[in-house]
């Protein structure tokens, strides 16, 4: 099965603070917010939506294609990916823009403050599937990405009969109600954590009867208790992979849904395909940046091992 992922392509400016943002946040002054905090640390990494998740899949043996547009910044980012195994062939230059940039500042407590300039992604909208007429994808991957191109997409994976998973993420914020409810209920799965599952409903009006009447599949990620998967009539509970140490929680929601792919793309059963969204998830949150974790197949097979059992399933890795 190929699969196509789309979303925002990115550079990700991370910073790290060294104490509590609680500490410094007056609930009864919430009008009058003014605050600027002093990082230790900063560093540039690769990130964005649509090249996480790709390159946790490459990690794992497949050849994703990535499609969006980046600014004339991105040559050096295009080789990095190419090299590690994902295709930018529909990955489109915008004259004269910049990348979009990611900032966040990260605090004792894995808190989170970030801003997201769009840049080169506003242009999203300027390519259409229809332009993939002879190299058509078997599944498309909606993720973050301009709001028009998200609706876009989600219209016509559905006028072409192509599945797509929907991940709105943190642009449930941003994309009118009425897009979501388009993406959400014409996808065959939504990805989405446990605080965006409450958002989208609220947002939406749907329910989670609805939405389940509606989807082949869904998966809810729950953070350190692991995540729940929707599908067939049952519920499957997964077990979150332990990791040695906590580095950065960027793009770990990413790797579990490219761990995850590699998975489904394989016709593995759904416990299967959630351990190794969880695991891939592990590997990342191990290091500082959503791109800055490696292993091999069978290096990803032996610690799945040490996890899991699957029983000789993954195999089909090596």
């Amino acid at each position: 099965m190929s699969i196509l992922c789309t979303g925002s392509i990115a550079y990700d400016y991370l910073m790290s603070f060294p104490g509590y943002f609680k500490d410094h946040i007056l609930p009864d002054q919430l009008d009058k917010l003014s605050l600027s905090f002093l990082v230790d640390q900063m560093v540039k990494q690769r990130g964005g939506t649509a090249p996480n998740i790709a390159y946790s899949l490459a990690l794992l043996g497949d050849r994703p294609k990535v499609m969006g547009t980046v600014g004339e910044d991105f040559d050096e980012y295009r080789n990095w990916l190419e090299s590690h195994g994902v295709d930018t062939t529909y990955v489109r230059v915008i004259p004269g823009k910049f990348t979009a940039s990611f900032f966040e500042n990260t605090d004792l407590s894995n808190a989170q403050i970030a801003s997201f300039y769009t840049g080169a992604m506003a242009n999203a909208a300027e390519i259409s599937l229809h332009e993939l007429a002879h190299d058509m994808p078997e599944m498309v991957v909606i993720s973050p990405n301009d709001p028009k191109a998200m609706r876009q997409l989600s219209e016509e994976c559905q006028e072409m009969g192509i599945p797509y998973l929907y991940d709105p993420s943190q642009q449930i914020v941003r994309v009118d109600p009425e897009d979501i409810r388009v993406g959400a209920l014409g996808c065959e799965s939504l990805f989405v954590n446990d605080y965006e599952y409450l958002l989208l409903q609220k947002h939406t009006g749907l329910t989670p009867r609805q939405i389940l009447d509606k989807v082949k599949f869904m998966v809810v990620t729950l953070g350190e208790k692991g995540s729940t998967i929707y599908a067939e009539g049952r519920e499957f509970s997964i077990a979150a992979a332990p990791v040695e140490h906590i580095a950065d929680p960027t793009g770990v929601g990413d790797a579990f849904r490219g761990g995850f792919l590699r998975g489904y793309q394989l016709g593995l059963d759904w416990q299967t395909c959630g351990q190794m969204g969880s695991l891939a998830a592990a590997y990342c949150l191990e290091q500082s940046g959503p791109q800055c974790h490696a292993y091999t197949p069978a290096e990803f097979v032996a610690r799945y091992r040490t996890c899991y059992d699957d029983q000789g399933k993954l195999d089909v890795l090596l």
